[in-house]
């Protein structure tokens, strides 16, 4: 009798725990998304730029804006490589 008592209190504290995940893990979706940042805070883009005359190349992790100005290198413009994902 004990045994079986257990048994149902063990499944009991389970169910409670898996909905307690599955609820906030939904409760996780339903957020909107933040508000974007003011202007001139520093907000996250993943861009690679390449020298056309040198070959350097160059990541941008962060910048000012989502569509920064292509960085210059050799004295021109660099060529804007496909994002990193």
């Amino acid at each position: 009798m004990a045994g079986t008592l257990f048994n149902v209190a063990l499944a009991i504290g389970a169910a409670y725990l898996i909905f307690k995940v599955g609820f906030a893990m939904l409760g996780g979706l339903t957020r909107p998304l933040p508000e974007p940042p003011p202007p001139g805070e520093m907000r996250k883009v993943k861009l690679r730029y390449r020298c056309s005359l040198c070959g350097l190349e160059l990541r941008i992790d962060r910048a000012i804006d989502e569509d920064p100005v292509a960085p210059r290198h050799c004295m021109e413009d660099m060529d804007l490589e496909v994002p990193v994902e």
